[in-house]
């Protein structure tokens, strides 16, 4: 076999050598995909709050988000978190950022009290902006 190929190559004849790129392609393509549905499982961190609705609001805000839920638990990043330990967590996240601010998403039906506290315990932390995550109103 080898003196074959030695023999055609001496005839002058190209050896034509193709690389198939339509499985790289299709490996591609479903990398993207992947990436695209992780990436938006990673924004919507935190259980499923019903947020209060509002008209205005800055979709941009970045920043730590706080969660509290219906059920009066308190999620940081998505991460459960007692009120008692929120303070020193909160601090230690804030540390490792430039970007001081704080959001808070809070279920429609958590008392005003508990957002008061929450948003006092974030300033204690060290966070020099506050936002309440809202959202839009139904038509």
């Amino acid at each position: 076999m080898a003196a074959r190929l030695l023999s055609d190559a001496e005839d002058g004849e190209a050896i034509v050598a193709e690389i198939n790129v339509t499985p790289l392609t299709d490996i591609f393509l479903v990398l993207l995909i992947i990436f695209m549905v992780t990436s938006t499982a990673m924004m919507q961190q935190g259980s499923k709050v019903s947020l209060p609705s509002a008209q205005g609001g800055n979709p941009e805000t970045t920043g730590i988000t706080i969660t509290a839920a219906a059920d009066h638990t308190i999620e940081l990043n998505g991460i459960a978190v007692d009120r008692a330990d929120l303070r020193d967590a909160l601090a230690k996240a804030l540390a490792t950022r430039e970007d001081k601010g704080v959001i808070l998403r809070g279920d429609r039906t958590i008392i005003l009290e508990d957002a008061v506290q929450l948003m006092a315990i974030a300033r204690e932390a060290g966070a020099e902006r506050l936002a309440i995550a809202t959202a839009p109103p139904a038509k």
